[in-house]
């Protein structure tokens, strides 16, 4: 019996089979995937890289599909959450759409808080509000912060905020917010000097990690934004906390524990270990610095998706 394709989910800026010679960014997208499609390829799975906004693509000719770059969905909220509700039907979906729609939203930040997950502290800014910035910050006690969009990647409507600027960002936060909802987080200093600490998870296990610099005279970790990315062996409090913060997705003990995910944490202001996101749904997982976790994402999405089928056909 021939096993149907698995579609590894990608947008129309990374779709392209090949990378230009001086675009290194489209080349490790590229070189990621082909990792990962050999280790299926070894498990006797094809699979088959497309752009999720395609409109001739016939989904039900493949057996799942995975989230890998699909990088534009903030930008595309409205359209991508319309294709999620589209296309989850017809297909099983990795991770699983119940732990996309909880974890693509910044509010999940609560929840691992109230599972006793030590995250940044974190003060939701909900579409309408209007108070000044000076206003929240002295509420919450803090000197400097980070506003940030709840839905968001790529440091989209990122910003450093003091009493100082607060009134300068008010107007464009203010237009900001009649349309989405936002995080205002504590600044931690610590991500100037040792950035952020992120911690690769597959099949429930800490399996890598990495640690982010943001370039001089930015806080911004995203090589997008001039940042750059270094081999990194955690400690033990870090594996435990990654781990923990990946158990503590409120799916787990429905039986849909995600099949992979990264803990970005960073080293707060009182010198513990916090959560800074945990990343479920398109992660960018460093496989080209540890290539052998290619073989343990490619078992953690096999069995993730024979889950999502065998749920499927009983349904």
């Amino acid at each position: 019996m021939t096993l149907p394709p698995i579609a590894l989910l990608t947008e129309s800026r990374f779709a392209a089979p090949t990378a230009p010679r001086a675009d290194w960014y489209l080349a490790n997208i590229l070189h990621e995937d082909h990792l990962l499609q050999a280790a299926l390829r070894r498990r006797g799975i094809a699979s088959e890289r497309v752009d999720w906004a395609r409109e001739d693509v016939d989904w039900s000719r493949f057996g799942g599909a995975v989230f890998r770059s699909t990088w534009d969905y903030s930008r595309r909220f409205g359209a991508f959450s319309a294709w999620l509700d589209r296309v989850a039907g017809r297909l099983p979906l990795c991770n699983p759409l119940a732990i996309v729609r909880w974890n693509i939203d910044k509010h999940y930040l609560a929840d691992l808080k109230a599972a006793g997950i030590p995250v940044v502290p974190s003060r939701f800014l909900e579409r309408g509000t209007d108070r000044p910035l000076a206003e929240l910050l002295a509420d919450s006690g803090w000197t400097e912060a980070v506003v940030k969009p709840c839905v968001s990647g790529g440091a989209r409507h990122t910003y450093r905020v003091d009493r100082e600027n607060a009134a300068d960002l008010d107007p464009l936060l203010r237009e900001l917010l009649q349309d989405e909802a936002f995080i205002l987080q504590p600044f931690q200093r610590a991500v100037l000097s040792g950035g952020e600490d992120t911690l690769m998870v597959l099949g429930g296990r800490y399996t890598h990690a990495v640690r982010k610099l943001p370039q001089a005279g930015d806080f911004r970790v995203q090589d997008d934004h001039g940042g750059t990315v270094w081999r990194l062996r955690p400690d033990d409090a870090q594996v435990d906390l990654a781990e923990r913060a990946m158990a503590a997705c409120p799916l787990s003990g429905a039986g849909m524990a995600p099949a992979y995910g990264r803990v970005d944490m960073v080293r707060g202001n009182d010198g513990a270990w916090a959560v800074m996101e945990l990343e479920l749904f398109e992660p960018e997982l460093w496989l080209r610095q540890h290539p052998p976790s290619a073989e343990l994402l490619a078992d953690a999405i096999v069995g993730s998706l024979a889950v999502a089928g065998k749920e499927g056909r009983s349904e």
